[in-house]
Parts: C-alpha cells; sequence; structure tokens
C-alpha cells in the first residue's frame, strides 16, 4: 500500500473515457482536475433542473404544486457543499463489470461518491456509493479482490483534494496494510452534528447497510461500533434501492430523545436523502399532553406487555348481547331480526378478532344484510342501495350504539387508572393487588384533559387506539437506542412496520432505564419481528483503546457474556483521572481539553449540573446544550449524564462518576449509565473525582 501523499508505486493506468487530465501529468493534479470537472457538471444538472418549465406539462394546480415540490427537493439533493468530498474513492476495475470483456482489453474506472454525477454527455464522472459497481469499494479485499486492480482513497483538507493512497489488490507482491487515509478519516476531530461514514464503511458494516429491504435486522453494538451510522445508511440504500416502493409507504427513523435527533438531522441530508422523518417515540405516541411523571414501579406495570391484554379486554368489555330484536319499518312493511340472529353476527365479529371500530362499522351492514335475507324470501329483489339504506336506518344505528358502543382510547385508559373496580375486572389473573394498587391514580382526573398523563400513559392510549382502529404502517422503520424501551413501546414501534420492516440499534450494556431490554429475542418478539436476524458489531472504530478497556471493566456486572468491544484504532486516545477539590479543578480539565482541536463535552450527574453552569458562568467559559451546533468559538457542551446516550465528543471530561451511579434507582442500572458516559468520548477522556470511584471500576 503506498503512503497517502505522492504516487504510488506502479503508474496510473491510461485514464478511462471521460477521465479528464493528461497522460503527462502528475496523479495528483489529473485527481484534482477530475474533481474540478465533476464540480462543473454537478453544476450543469443543477441548473438543468432549475430551467425546467412546467407550465405546459401540468393539468391542474395541484399537479403543478406537487411536481414544483419534486424540482425544489432535486435542486437540494444537488447541491455542492463546498466542505463535503464529492468522491471519496476509486475504483479501476480488471475488467468491465457485467459486460463480455475482450482479451487484452482494460477495465473501467469508476470515481465513488455521495452522489451519481454524469457529464453532458450522460457518462458517470462519479458514481454513487449506494450503485451496485461501488460494493467492492468496501468489501474487496486482497484475499477476495472482486475484479478490482486498484482501489484509491483520498484525502482532503477542507474541500480540497490533497492526498491519496492506493491498494494494488491484485497484485500479490504487495502486503496488505493498515489504510492511513482511513484512520485519519475515522480519527478526525469533530465540530458539530454527527457525519456520514461513506468513506470508511468496513466491511462487516456494509453487508448490514445492504440488507435487503423485506429483512428486519437487529445490530447490536458497543460504544464506537458505528450502529447509529450504519443504521441510517441502511436508511439512505434502502431508498436508492427501493426509492419508488418507499416513496410510497415511507421510512421513519425513531431516536431515544430530541439532543439525539438534532444530533444525528444532517447525516441524511448530507447523503441526498430529505424525506425521512425523524421522531421519538414520545412524538408517535402523542395522543394527550404529558404533564406528569411515573415512578419507577409504576412505569415498570405500564411498559409491561401484559397491559396490552388489560386493554383489549378492557375495549372488548362495551360489547353486550342483545336482549331485544331490531324492528326496521320500510313503507307498509316492518322486517324483524330476532334477538338470538344478532348475538349470531355479534359473536361471529369477536370471534374474527377484527379492530373494535371494523366491527362497529360492520355490524349495521351485517344487520341489513339479515333484512334482505328476508326481503328476498318474501319476493322482493332488493339490491346494494336498499342494504345500504337499512343499515342507515334510525332502528339498527340504535341496536349497534347498544351493542357495540364507541369507545375513546383516551377515556378508556382515564376509566382503568381512576377506577379501582374497572381495573380489577380487567387485569384479573394479569396483574396482582399490588401491581394494581401501583398504578392507579392517588388522585383521579375528571376528564382527559385535565388528566396530567405520563408518557407510559400515553403509550397505552396508542395502544388502545390501535384496537379501535389499524395505525398507518411505513415501509421501514430505523429504532435506535433501542435497548431502553419498554415491551409496550416496542409493541407501539412496532404498530408502525407492521407491513414493512425494521432495523433496531442498540447495546445491551446500555440499558439504563428499570425497564431495559434483557435479550434482543424478547424485545423482537414485542416489535412483531420474532424472525429478525440479530448481528453483532464488536470492533470499535471511534472511542480510544485506552477508554473502551477502562470502561470494559463494568461489563461483568452490567450484562455478563457480552463480547467487550476491540478497539481496532492505532491511536490510542488519551485517558487519565484526576483528584478534584472542587468545581475549580473541574473547569481547568476542560480547559485542557478545549486545548485540543474539536469538540469537548463536560458530562455529569443531572444532580450536578446546576452547580456546574453557575460555575462556567462565574469563569466565562461559554458552553452548550446538548443537541446544539458546536462552534470554532464555543465548542463545550455541558450534559447531563441521563442525556449522553448516542452523543460523541472529541474529548470528554466526566465528572464523578460515582454521583452518576448514586443518581439511578439501583446500581446496575447507575453502573449502565456510568457504561455510557464512560464511552462518549473520541480523542481522550479526563475523568474527575473527589468521593472514591465506584469499586467496580477499580
Amino acid at each position: 500500500m503506498s503512503s497517502p501523499s505522492g504516487p504510488s508505486g506502479p503508474s496510473v493506468p491510461p485514464a478511462a473515457p471521460g477521465t479528464p487530465g493528461t497522460p503527462g501529468s502528475d496523479p495528483l493534479t489529473r485527481e484534482r482536475a477530475h474533481l474540478a470537472a465533476s464540480r462543473s457538471a454537478l453544476r450543469a444538472m443543477r441548473e438543468d433542473v432549475q430551467a425546467l418549465d412546467i407550465k405546459d406539462v401540468t393539468a391542474n394546480w395541484v399537479n403543478a404544486a406537487a411536481l414544483t415540490h419534486q424540482i425544489e427537493e432535486r435542486i437540494k439533493a444537488l447541491a455542492d457543499l463546498s466542505d463535503t468530498p464529492l468522491f471519496f474513492g476509486r475504483l479501476d476495475y480488471l475488467h468491465s463489470p457485467g459486460a463480455e470483456q475482450a482479451e487484452g482489453a482494460e477495465g473501467e474506472r469508476f470515481y465513488i461518491g455521495r452522489r451519481h454525477v454524469h457529464d453532458t454527455d450522460g457518462d458517470p464522472m462519479v458514481i454513487d456509493w449506494r450503485a451496485p459497481v461501488s460494493q467492492p469499494f468496501y468489501r474487496a479485499s486482497k484475499q477476495d479482490p472482486q475484479d478490482i486492480a486498484l482501489r484509491r482513497r483520498f484525502g482532503y483538507t477542507g474541500g480540497d483534494l490533497t492526498a491519496y493512497e492506493d491498494e494494488h489488490l491484485s497484485d500479490p507482491a504487495e502486503a496488505a496494510g493498515t489504510s492511513r487515509l482511513l484512520q485519519q478519516e475515522i480519527e478526525r476531530p469533530r465540530v458539530g452534528p454527527m457525519r456520514d461514514i461513506v468513506a470508511t464503511i468496513q466491511p462487516e458494516q456494509d453487508e448490514i447497510v445492504r440488507s435487503g429491504l423485506a429483512a428486519s435486522l437487529c445490530v447490536q453494538g458497543g460504544p464506537g461500533t458505528g450502529k447509529t451510522a450504519v443504521g441510517l445508511h441502511r436508511v439512505a440504500f434502502l431508498l436508492y434501492a427501493h426509492r419508488d416502493r418507499l416513496a410510497r409507504t415511507g421510512t421513519l427513523v425513531i431516536g431515544p430523545n430530541r439532543s439525539f435527533l438534532r444530533y444525528i438531522e444532517q447525516v441524511l441530508p448530507a447523503l441526498g436523502e430529505l424525506e425521512v422523518r425523524q421522531a421519538t417515540v414520545d412524538d408517535l405516541v402523542a395522543h394527550v399532553e404529558v404533564r406528569g411523571t411515573d415512578g419507577a414501579a409504576a412505569a415498570v406495570v405500564k411498559g409491561d406487555a401484559r397491559m396490552a391484554e388489560v386493554l383489549r379486554r378492557a375495549v372488548y368489555s362495551h360489547v353486550t348481547m342483545p336482549t331485544e330484536p331490531v324492528v326496521v319499518v320500510r313503507g307498509s312493511r316492518r322486517w324483524r331480526v330476532p334477538a338470538y340472529e344478532l348475538e349470531e353476527l355479534v359473536r361471529e365479529l369477536l370471534d374474527r378478532d377484527i379492530r373494535y371500530g371494523a366491527a362497529a362499522e360492520a355490524l349495521p351492514q351485517r344487520i341489513a344484510h339479515a333484512v334482505l335475507v328476508q326481503m328476498e324470501r318474501s319476493g322482493e329483489a332488493p339490491d346494494d342501495r336498499v342494504q345500504d339504506s337499512v343499515a342507515r336506518n334510525a332502528a339498527v344505528k340504535a341496536a349497534v350504539k347498544t351493542l357495540w358502543p364507541p369507545v375513546d382510547p383516551a377515556k378508556l385508559v382515564l376509566r382503568l387508572l381512576s377506577d379501582p373496580d374497572f381495573l380489577a375486572a380487567h387485569a384479573e389473573g394479569l396483574l396482582d393487588e399490588a401491581e394494581q394498587k401501583e398504578i392507579l391514580w392517588s388522585r383521579p382526573a375528571r376528564s382527559v384533559k385535565s388528566a396530567k398523563w405520563s408518557a407510559a400513559d400515553a403509550v397505552l392510549i396508542d395502544e388502545a387506539t390501535d384496537l379501535v382502529r389499524r395505525t398507518h404502517s411505513l415501509g421501514h422503520v430505523v429504532l435506535d437506542e433501542a435497548q431502553d424501551l419498554s415491551p409496550m413501546q416496542y409493541r407501539a414501534v412496532g404498530r408502525r412496520c407492521t407491513t414493512g420492516s425494521a432495523t433496531v440499534l442498540g447495546d445491551l450494556a446500555q440499558g439504563t432505564t428499570p425497564w431495559a431490554t434483557r435479550s434482543w429475542q424478547e424485545a423482537l418478539t414485542h416489535l412483531g419481528k420474532p424472525e429478525a436476524l440479530v448481528e453483532e458489531l464488536t470492533a470499535g472504530f471511534r472511542v480510544p483503546t485506552d477508554v473502551i478497556g477502562y470502561a470494559s471493566r463494568l461489563l461483568p456486572h452490567i450484562a455478563p457474556g457480552l463480547t467487550p468491544v476491540a478497539s481496532v484504532r492505532e491511536n490510542p486516545g488519551t485517558f487519565e483521572i484526576r483528584r478534584a477539590t472542587g468545581d475549580a479543578d473541574v473547569l481547568a480539565a476542560c480547559r485542557d481539553a478545549l486545548a485540543h482541536e474539536g469538540s469537548t463535552g463536560l458530562i455529569a450527574a443531572d444532580t450536578r449540573v446546576p452547580a456546574l453552569t453557575e460555575a462556567l458562568d462565574a469563569a466565562g467559559l461559554p458552553y452548550l446544550s446538548p443537541g446544539e451546533e458546536t462552534t470554532p468559538d464555543v465548542r463545550l457542551t455541558l450534559v447531563p449524564a441521563s442525556l449522553a446516550k448516542g452523543l460523541e465528543y472529541d474529548y470528554v471530561v466526566l465528572d464523578e462518576p460515582t454521583a452518576i451511579v448514586d443518581a439511578e434507582p439501583d446500581d446496575r442500572t447507575g453502573l449502565r449509565r456510568l457504561y455510557v458516559c464512560l464511552t462518549r468520548a473520541v480523542s481522550g477522556l479526563t475523568i474527575t473525582h473527589a468521593t472514591e470511584l465506584p469499586p467496580q471500576l477499580g
């Protein structure tokens, strides 16, 4: 492998059609020329779209508005980001992919980038990283060259191409080695939100990214293994491979909180994907305003999968069996449907186990059909219009309202949490008396609007809503930091992809809720995807060796049997433990971290945040809140431990580990929270403590 600077050993092959430069120019000059030509071609593509005139091709204003929106989105997708490399690699094939090769003929050359770029003749200048022809860039090796003669990686400073590095995969004389450009890109300091990883995707990650749409996947990955990036790039790949289908059915990325979503929100737009919705689980179930909180014990019971059956019983308890016939008067005739026949209709709908609302809509038609049968027997010839008319008859509507009355999901949950007898009747054999007492409100609310709903209550309402009417299903859902979801939350997410697939991302060792996931198979069953394949990522690309080694001391106590992350970074990073006598020492550690390039996170127990806020303000040290974008002037973020999950900083100052553990309801949860906080650093970690460190770190 050549060094990431000047020309490599063998000469560069003759330029393929469309490749700029002259045979006598040096390789770096030729590559810069191709970059300039590609940027020019991208500008021309954008100008062509901007020049489109649609006034004579749309039939009405609705079509015009839709087409205008599509054009605007296309213009955005073709934006040339000056600080983002247009291409990051090159593949020189031994033979032309997918074509018969004449003897002695040379293969083609492809530049791999974030989006497709073509010249005025339609010939490709940059190939989308998701295209099949780009796959060997990520998977080819000396052992399996995949018909690749040369793989070239490019190094950039800002938006300028400054270096390249070659691998001659078909040359047995050249030894395999580690790409320095690849290592530099992985370890490059970051300021601002999460970046895409298209230039550094590893073979095991690429296999997950390019998995088919039909299959659901669960990715277990420790800190720094890139599971979040893999999930986002999988969305981008699926949109490329199945764009028409997913344009109809939709895609959704679900994160643990708004700070996390702000952190990742630029990844997909940077890849040209602008239509993917991002939300939290709380956003999905926002049927009521959440103004209250639950204690841990109550939240555990409300999040238990048994509550689904309690709700189902409560919903269908509204169905009553008839005791009176239905008499329909039409003109001078009266048609009577006896009570026993009505009961048969009701029981048939119950046996079909269709949604409550759908059954309520079907029952009047069933009753009307029974009337039409009588009409036909008497010699009449009614049609569908007569049946619809009978279904709307006042007597039929009154009977349906009695037999199958409307159910308001929020009012139903309100009654369950307020009425001990109602709860006991439907929780019998499912929840014991102590559990029922735990979830009952001490002060029952009088109405849905006045109730102080908790986040767990909103999930119950969502479950009840789905029992009444079907939840809209999407084509693909990505669920990140899934280990912290309750079974009922898994069910809520699963309802959004019943007819689609899911990518579940998480780490069992980072579960920090009292109801944290115990096994992925159990979680996938609650999600409705028990057949999903579980993949494990164990190679750590972001967290330094010394840091992940120290944090892994907690694994036997928080996730026995889980494979520790093995850092594959050449740079071991920095790691230091400092005794602190006060907040001034913590701020001194922050200043030392800020002396380096990149972002710095000061992570502390939530109870410590007010004191540290006051200290930072008094010292005149500017800082941000989690999710806010860092700038060259403000690179310090004060992070409560409860919001640290999923975030990364080049340097982390971790304040008082014992306080982080003690803030949680039990040691196991506290140690998991500490594990999360310890593994947020990309380049260096400094631990400051006045009290003794948790013994599990000894």
